[in-house]
């Protein structure tokens, strides 16, 4: 690994799953390679609370990625955590989840019930594809019967193989649309799992690598850390132009391949040839070349509008490579 590479300037690398490393299971081009040739400790945070950490460790060693458990932080058990101290032995919690998530509860001390019936104290929703309208329903007479209600994360979806699926904060808005609650969250953008990923590695520079701008980056930047957004998931090239401070990242890259790349190539900047400037909340972008990249184009443009802090509302291609360019954003 080159000196100047991105991954060599970090000791640990934390990486969510789905629309980073994989969708559904199944490893995105390159991630794999990318992720064992950069050399540098790898953990894994992830939004997703439906499988446990052991069963990821699974998945992730199928596709070629060796770990244990103990490398593998998921949103299930940031959220247990974070209702530890509202909790007492034995408490009935209802768990709108995997079966994962209800074992992690029971195990944890806790009577895990499905009926508001049951008096729960507690509701605790992470995402599961066989939630429907009784569960949901259920946890909705829980809340207004006064149980506390949390949430293993609120992304409104999910990066499939077929494309973006309902995410958990988008079956968490069922439960809120029927309450008026919303839920405190344990998952990302929280910067909890972050700094218990750190504490674990042992690291003292991380680097915080995802795909979706509202969680991963943002949760990274809460975390005092360096950020990488790979376009390979949720959030793309026009969420990274109305991308409010806080999930800005440090560095913009085309997919895990970037952890090899030269670090300073990866920060928003004119490169590729190609100059922007504002004109209103017009970007005009111009000039480039043959062997400019939509990527180089993309962190020009960001360099001209993060440092004005305006509103993008058109980007206007002048020259026939920013054209090229920008027809290839999403």
């Amino acid at each position: 690994m080159a000196l100047g590479s991105l991954a060599h300037q970090y000791d640990v690398l934390l990486f969510d799953l789905d629309g980073t490393v994989w969708e559904g299971g199944r490893a995105l081009d390159k991630a794999v390679s990318s992720i064992i040739e950069c050399g540098v400790t790898p953990f894994y945070i992830t939004n997703n609370a439906s499988r446990p950490s052991a069963l990821v460790a699974e998945m992730l060693g199928d596709i070629g990625l060796e770990c244990s458990s103990e490398e593998i932080i998921t949103s299930a058990e940031a959220a247990l955590e974070l209702a530890r101290p509202l909790l007492k032995e034995d408490d009935p919690i209802l768990v709108l989840g995997a079966q994962s998530f209800k074992d992690l509860v029971s195990g944890a001390g806790y009577r895990v019930v499905s009926s508001a019936d049951d008096a729960p104290v507690a509701v605790l929703q992470g995402h599961c594809p066989e939630t429907g309208w009784r569960e949901l329903s259920e946890a909705a007479l829980a809340i207004h019967n006064g149980a506390v209600y949390l949430a293993s994360n609120l992304d409104t979806s999910l990066p499939m193989e077929r494309g973006l699926m309902v995410g958990n904060g988008s079956m968490v808005a069922a439960v809120t649309s029927a309450t008026g609650v919303v839920p405190e969250a344990a998952g990302k953008p929280e910067p909890a799992m972050f700094h218990q990923a750190v504490k674990l590695s042992g690291a003292t520079r991380a680097l915080a690598v995802g795909d979706r701008l509202d969680t991963d980056i943002a949760g990274g930047n809460r975390a005092g850390m360096d950020t990488l957004q790979v376009l390979t998931g949720v959030s793309g090239p026009y969420a990274l132009l109305a991308a409010k401070p806080v999930e800005r990242p440090t560095y913009i890259g085309d997919d895990l391949r970037s952890l090899l790349a030269d670090a300073e190539s990866l920060r928003p900047g004119a490169q590729g040839g190609f100059v922007a400037k504002l004109q209103g909340d017009t970007l005009l972008l111009n000039g480039g070349a043959a062997s400019s990249s939509p990527t180089e184009a993309l962190r020009t443009a960001l360099a001209v509008a993060w440092s004005a802090e305006a509103e993008v509302r058109v980007v206007e291609p002048v020259s026939q490579w920013a054209q090229k360019a920008v027809e290839s954003w999403w």
